[in-house]
């Protein structure tokens, strides 16, 4: 079955040909009159041999040998993917400023949904571990990253960030980072980031368990998989 979509932005007809695979976010409106539309799309395999995009993204697959990429947390402090070793790392992407409620504010909310049903566990909170790393990193410093993330946990004491951290990529890692777990980021001309949404569960063999694109999964659906992942 095909279905015939319009695009938010039609000026990325150049970018797309024939045959192309892609990833896009779908808006759907509570108006039945209203088009349906395409936006944040990203390609992710050419149909066309002899067209190279100036970015290639990479879509996270089960198995995936996740590599350690380094960050600044909340805290100040370096940190890198690899120390979370031995633990389920659960990584989402964000920015502080995203004015769009179902975007960040809704993926952060059902990370802060997830902290709260791990934390019923013991063994699982013990042996799982949280991450929002954000794009912006001329604004999200480490001070306005803690801020924001005790918004989300209801405080701001040593304990709230020993299992979530929030951190942010530096601007020379950041294209790495976004192509492995394919976050298409633009910035545009009113300070605000076009993005799309990309989870990802990585095991504590440090391998892609499971790529969560959009934001229609729940923290529900999460936290069944972090049990069958650990066994728990």
């Amino acid at each position: 079955m095909t279905m015939a979509y319009k695009l938010k932005d039609p000026s990325i007809l150049s970018e797309l040909h024939p045959g192309d695979r892609i990833t896009a976010d779908l808006f759907v409106s509570e108006n039945p009159d209203a088009d349906v539309l395409l936006d944040h799309i990203v390609v992710v395999s050419q149909a066309r041999a002899d067209y190279k995009p100036a970015v290639q993204y990479h879509v996270p697959a089960p198995g995936d040998a996740v590599p350690d990429f380094k960050l600044i947390n909340q805290d100040g402090k370096p940190i890198h993917l690899a120390q979370y070793s031995g633990k389920a790392l659960l990584i989402t992407f964000i920015y502080t400023r995203c004015p769009l409620p179902n975007f960040c504010p809704r993926v952060t909310r059902n990370f802060a949904t997830i902290e709260e049903q791990l934390a019923t566990s013991p063994a699982l909170f013990a042996k799982t571990h949280l991450l929002c790393i954000s794009f912006d990193p001329e604004n999200d410093t480490p001070a306005r990253l803690r801020a924001y993330g005790a918004a989300y946990m209801g405080g701001d004491d040593k304990a709230s960030f020993k299992h979530w951290d929030f951190a942010v990529a530096s601007k020379q890692n950041l294209p790495d980072i976004a192509q492995f777990f394919n976050v298409g980021i633009t910035n545009e001309a009113d300070s605000t980031i076009t993005h799309t949404l990309s989870t990802t569960l990585i095991g504590p063999d440090g391998k892609v368990v499971r790529f969560y694109p959009g934001n229609e999964w729940t923290a529900g659906q999460i936290t069944t998989d972090l049990r069958q992942l650990l066994k728990l």
